[in-house]
Order: C-alpha cells, then sequence, then structure tokens
C-alpha cells in the first residue's frame, strides 16, 4: 500500500492540448495545469515535449510524492515508429490524427477486420486504415522495417518506460483489437506486418517502473509506476463516477459519448472497452467545440450565449461538422457539414450550431440504445462546453432526461485516480 502522502499523476493528450493532474488517496485533487501543445498536435515530440514542461511547472515536493503515472490519448491518433520509439524521417514522423478518413483504405481494412464483425476498425474512419495509409506510404518512400504502430497514449507510455512493446486496450480497439475475444479481428494478426501491432494490456496494468533517465528528466521518483491507461474521453468518465443509467458526454473540441452497459456492443464508429470490471461503450462525433471557436472567440461565446433563448428554439438545422467526414452516430467519411444559412443575428447562429450539435448527441443516444444499451435517465456533461448553462438547457430539451454540468471532472483526473488505485491494489 503507497503511503498517507502518495499521488497519482495523470496525463491527459486531449485533442484541443495537454492537462496533469495530481490526486491524493482522498481523492482531492491536489494540483492541476495544462497548456497547448509546443508543435503540432501530429508531432508525437509536442507529446513528449508537453509533459515535460508541465512537469516541470510542478513543486518538487510533490512530484517526490508520485508514486504511479497513467496517460490517456485521443481515440485513433497513430503513429509509426521504431521498436526503440524514433519516428520516422520527413512527413512519416507525423502521426495520422484521430478525425482523419482513409477512404482508400477502407475495402481493406474491412476484409481484413471482417466486415461482419461490425468494429470501428472495419471503416475508413478506423485506426487499422490509418495504419494501413502509414506502412504504405513508409514502402513508397523505401523505408524498410522493423516498424511498430503506436497510439498517442501508447506512444508516450512508451517513453516513460523506455519500452514501446504496449498497447493499452481501450486504445487500440479502432486498431482492431477485439476485448471480447483477446485477440485481433479477422486475418490482422496473420499480415506480414503484425510484429508492429502492440502486445495489448488492460487498463489500470501496473506495466513497470519509470526508466531511470526519463525519471531524472521529469523530476519524479525512479521507483514511479507506470500504469496503462485509457483513451482521453473513458478517463473522464472515472472522473465523473456514473451510476447506473447514467450516460457521459464529453464537450470538448470533439463530442463524446459514454454509457456502461452489461453486454458488449457492436458497430461501425462504436467503441466498446473493460473499464472497471464493466463494458463502456461509446463514440466520438467529429462534431463539438472545434466548430464553435472557427466562428466566435471563448469571450464572444460567454457574451452571446446570456443572449439565447433556450426555450425557443432557432428553426434552423444545421450539421456543424468541422469538415466532411463523420465517425458517429453515423460512420460516413463523405458527410458534409451543414453551416448555412447564417443569420445576421450572431446569437441566433450560435443557437443553431449549439442545437445542431444536441441534434448529433440525441441521434447518437439513440443509436447507442438501438443497439443495446441500456436506458437513458441522466446524462453527466464534462469537458468546457459543460460551463454553457444555455446549451445544457438547449440538449436536456432534446434529450428529454435531466443534463448535469460537471466541468470540474477531468480525464486528467480520472487518469491520476487509475495510476493510485492501480497501485493501491498491488
Amino acid at each position: 500500500m503507497p503511503s498517507d502522502d502518495a499521488l497519482g499523476l495523470g496525463v491527459d493528450l486531449g485533442s484541443s492540448g495537454l492537462r496533469l493532474a495530481l490526486i491524493d488517496q482522498h481523492g482531492q485533487c491536489r494540483a492541476e495545469l495544462a497548456s497547448d501543445y509546443p508543435a503540432p498536435f501530429e508531432d508525437p515530440c509536442g507529446w513528449r515535449e508537453g509533459l515535460r514542461a508541465l512537469c516541470a511547472q510542478l513543486p518538487p515536493p510533490l512530484r517526490a510524492a508520485v508514486v504511479a503515472v497513467a496517460v490517456d490519448g485521443t481515440s485513433g491518433t497513430l503513429a509509426l515508429c521504431r521498436p526503440d520509439g524514433g519516428l520516422a524521417p520527413g512527413a512519416l514522423a507525423q502521426a495520422l490524427p484521430y478525425h482523419l478518413a482513409c477512404p482508400e483504405q477502407a475495402e481493406a481494412a474491412a476484409a481484413l477486420a471482417g466486415a461482419a464483425a461490425g468494429s470501428p476498425a472495419a471503416s475508413a474512419s478506423g485506426s487499422l486504415a490509418r495504419a494501413l495509409r502509414l506502412l504504405a506510404a513508409a514502402e513508397a518512400c523505401g523505408e524498410p522495417g522493423p516498424w511498430l504502430l503506436r497510439h498517442q497514449a501508447d506512444w508516450l507510455m512508451g517513453w516513460l518506460l523506455g519500452d514501446w512493446r504496449w498497447g493499452e486496450e481501450g486504445n487500440n480497439l479502432r486498431l482492431g483489437w477485439d476485448p471480447a475475444t483477446g485477440g485481433w479481428l479477422g486475418a490482422i494478426a496473420a499480415q506480414p506486418w503484425s510484429d508492429a501491432l502492440p502486445q495489448i494490456a488492460a487498463s489500470g496494468s501496473s506495466l513497470g517502473c519509470l526508466a531511470p533517465a526519463v525519471a531524472a528528466d521529469l523530476g519524479l521518483p525512479p521507483a514511479c509506476r507506470v500504469v496503462a491507461g485509457s483513451t482521453d474521453a473513458s478517463a473522464g468518465v472515472l472522473a465523473a463516477d456514473p451510476q447506473p443509467g447514467d450516460g457521459v458526454t464529453v464537450l470538448g473540441t470533439t463530442l463524446v459519448l459514454k454509457q456502461f452497459s452489461p453486454v458488449p456492443l457492436r458497430g461501425p464508429g462504436i467503441s466498446c472497452q473493460r473499464v472497471a470490471g464493466q463494458w463502456l461503450v461509446g463514440g466520438a462525433s467529429n462534431a463539438g467545440g472545434a466548430v464553435l471557436r472557427r466562428f466566435f472567440s471563448d469571450p464572444q461565446l460567454a457574451e452571446l450565449s446570456r443572449q439565447i433563448d433556450p426555450r425557443r428554439p432557432s428553426g434552423l438545422a444545421l450539421r456543424p461538422l468541422p469538415r466532411p467526414g463523420e465517425r458517429f452516430p453515423v460512420d460516413d467519411p463523405r458527410l458534409e457539414p451543414v453551416l448555412e444559412p447564417r443569420p445576421v443575428s450572431d446569437a441566433l447562429y450560435l443557437q443553431a450550431l449549439l442545437e445542431g450539435l444536441a441534434a448529433i448527441e440525441q441521434q447518437g443516444w439513440q443509436r447507442l440504445r438501438q443497439l443495446g444499451a441500456p436506458p437513458l435517465q441522466r446524462v453527466i456533461s464534462l469537458g468546457g462546453g459543460a460551463r454553457n448553462p444555455q446549451w445544457r438547457a438547449i440538449r436536456q430539451r432534446l434529450l428529454q432526461v435531466p443534463v448535469l454540468n460537471r466541468p470540474q471532472c477531468t480525464a486528467a483526473q480520472g487518469m491520476a485516480r487509475l495510476a493510485l488505485s492501480a497501485v493501491a491494489a498491488r
């Protein structure tokens, strides 16, 4: 058992920036820091440098009390690296982001995963399609293997350990990992490049201590354990501690829905993983807060929101995707945004965008229910959008269930709780 002053460190590699949190054994948040990525989102070096910069801001006594660390990342952001974690030269060094569809690889991905499996890997929007694009690009550039395919959280976890063999279960669902069977779907494991696949570890597994050089680099104790984390949305669920009948919506750069289910669910764009001994199911839309910030600054969003009467619909029907392509509640890499007509009133336009996002959320919960998820009784809102009371009222009107805003529950806190609980269970 860790000592009373032991702290868990959670690292959130979100779509809009990095965040870390320290949680003590009483569940209290002792510190929380956030920053933008110091490099483009697709650059893995920025994930590492961002963590270094945030750790350096923590007071030394807090760093000295850290006994375990866990990392979450965006579901589907995939990098190609060498067995020692080194990145390929040129454009190959850039990860393919979670929102990038690869339509040219859709047929091959479906054939490998087995189209009948209904897995998110059997899709142009899955990591398997992105993996095939990365491997094809490496071959076209004359870059010989061996290669590893690692998702965002797994690559950074590999750096922490000095060992890149591992991949956390939930982060690899879109690559074709099947948690129900404990193996890779279809013919994925039989491919010539299958050595690039990670060795899968369950969320919450303690995988080893920090690599000595990394511990010194971050100013953390050498005995600090590295715990397999989760995806960013699932990490937020852990922080929210949902009860039976609760759904969790993360209102961040993207719109993510999560719900515990007694049975696993399958379908294009559906994620399904084991968390805390239960099946956590859900999906992530490409729509979200990124669309709002395209048109309005944060101060404008706050001021215009106050002018909205959420009881009166705008009369507009928008589909606020940031670009063509959607993952959930429909899996369509060519689905077009609908961002017009734009009324003269900025407040009315913002209301229409918020209603469009609420409609996507409503369709998402309906989709999960159709696939067998329990009836929704309440929604807990996380993320930056959970600070907007007018949006909450719009969503409650459409969803017809109580909606609670809990913006203080962050994915980094969920990872810190997971890290500390993994050590306490040893």
